[in-house]
């Protein structure tokens, strides 16, 4: 078996997006972070004697941290935030504070909370089942970056 690796590092597939994690001491704060992405593939050398084609891979990393950049990102199958969205406006609650934002600064992500461990989840899971992964791969993981030597990894075995 063979890996194939990208480091959003060096290959300039990151993005800077706020959030807020409820019930944790310090990172309840709406606040922010540069984040990285890594990508890390295992499977076996296809036919054109590669695991699958980088530029593909980077293509789609891109559009999904295109998507986030920037932007507030909001857990919507949170337990504990209330999100509604009316007109231009995105409205949140979560334990007792009120946050209003302009649509277009929020991205809402089909996760329970935003930590870097569910967002690599949604990010792999999503990457494993838009990027057209060849046969041939057994295994996808995204890691992310919150900061540098900080990185939550999640893995999709296909």
């Amino acid at each position: 078996m063979s890996t194939l690796e990208i480091d959003g590092g060096y290959s300039g597939i990151r993005f800077s997006a706020s959030h807020f994690i409820p019930r944790h001491e310090k990172c309840s704060r709406l606040h922010g972070h540069s984040y990285i992405v890594h990508l890390r593939l295992e499977g076996d050398i296809g036919e054109q004697g590669m695991i699958m084609d980088f530029v593909v891979l980077k293509r789609k990393l891109r559009e999904m941290v295109d998507e986030m950049d920037h932007a507030v990102l909001l857990p919507a199958r949170s337990e504990v935030v209330r999100i509604d969205v009316d007109g231009e406006g995105v409205h949140v609650e979560s334990l007792g504070k009120r946050y209003t934002f302009p649509k277009t600064d929020v991205r809402l992500l089909p996760v329970p909370t935003t930590t870097a461990e569910e967002m690599a989840k949604y990010m792999a899971e999503r990457m494993a089942a838009e990027a057209e992964v060849p046969a041939n791969v057994r295994s996808l993981s995204i890691g992310l970056d919150e900061e540098r030597g900080q990185t939550a990894w999640h893995t999709v075995v296909l």
